[in-house]
């Protein structure tokens, strides 16, 4: 990192309040590593821009604050990224930018090559070279640590039980409708996420205008209720037994909304989304050729526990997208009850 500096570098034609060169000693690729925060291409919290950039709007515990993430490469073997930030937020957000774009991650835990010597077992040798192939072919793909709990889980319980297409327009809605505009120059669509009490405080009919049934509402509002508490969970590292049980203790989380916050928020390499209607028959189908179950998955994935997470991640990368069966999912429009 080369330093954090007050004001100086622009972005939209607006001098930052605060930037600071990000130099990894790894390879970095930007776009992929964020790529789990953004909730569909009209989230109003991340957006990628043509050239490369993204931006992030946040609320960190010192207030709301805007982020712009420009990649450059200053040598044949450097990746530089401008960091630039506005808002009373703006000087923790920047301190944040090596643990968001996966600084604290640890990629070398998991040796697909050296598991390609070996026999894994349920995995046919062909499988595991070809994820071996994937993770040399994206060495810049980290894992993310926002930092952030209550802004991973909001959206996490918005996708319980419907189409993604029906949670990110949910999210967009209610964002929208109830966000703070983002401080600086970042895109006209972007809002900040709500305080805890600001999620507390939407109206019923919103909710329900916005496609949210009661059960996820009132997920939602339990989850707010405790967000100081969620955030400590931060301190116990990046996954494990003890943030799981706090999250799971809230009614209305279970083991794959946590799962789906620990990824972002923590960084937890090893969690993986269990009952998620497609994942099991993806992992199933990249592995062995066919579709299974969430206990199937968990069978495939145990010869790589503590990584788990990370071979999803490469899975997912890989372009496999599962075979399709049944009939696709409807989306029941609530908002005119």
């Amino acid at each position: 990192m080369r330093g954090n500096e007050a004001g100086g570098a622009e972005a939209g034609g607006a001098e930052a309040d605060f930037a600071l060169d990000y130099c990894p000693e790894h390879p970095l690729d930007l776009a992929r590593t964020l790529s789990p925060l953004q909730r569909g291409r009209g989230d109003p919290t991340s957006q990628w821009m043509p050239d490369g950039s993204v931006w992030r709007t946040q609320r960190t515990p010192l207030g709301p604050a805007s982020l712009h993430l420009e990649p450059w490469r200053s040598g044949a073997k450097e990746t530089v990224v401008r960091a630039r930030a506005w808002g009373p937020g703006a000087e923790w957000s920047l301190a944040r930018v090596p643990a968001l774009l996966g600084e604290g991650d640890d990629p070398e835990a998991l040796d697909l090559a050296a598991a390609a010597a070996r026999p894994v077992p349920g995995w046919p040798a062909s499988a595991v070279a070809a994820l071996a192939s994937v993770q040399r072919r994206r060495p810049g793909v980290r894992l993310t640590r926002t930092e952030l709990v209550l802004e991973a889980a909001v959206p996490a319980v918005l996708e319980q039980k419907v189409t993604g297409v029906e949670a990110r327009r949910a999210w967009r809605r209610l964002l929208l409708q109830h966000g703070e505009v983002p401080p600086g120059p970042a895109p006209e669509a972007m809002r900040v996420v709500l305080t805890p009490e600001g999620w507390r405080s939407i109206p019923d009919h919103d909710w329900h205008r916005a496609g949210v049934g009661p059960q996820r509402m009132r997920t939602v509002r339990r989850v707010a209720a405790v967000a100081s508490a969620l955030e400590r969970t931060l301190e116990l590292g990046r996954g494990g037994p003890a943030i799981v049980a706090a999250l799971t203790s809230i009614p209305g989380v279970g083991v794959w909304t946590a799962a789906e916050i620990t990824q972002r928020s923590h960084g937890d390499p090893d969690a993986v989304s269990v009952g998620d209607a497609h994942l099991s028959h993806v992992v199933g189908h990249y592995v062995t050729g066919e579709r299974t179950d969430d206990d199937g998955m968990l069978a495939l994935l145990a010869p790589f526990a503590g990584q788990r997470q990370r071979v999803v991640r490469f899975i997912t990368l890989s372009g496999v997208t599962g075979p399709r069966f049944g009939p696709k999912a409807t989306i029941e429009d609530h908002r005119a009850r």
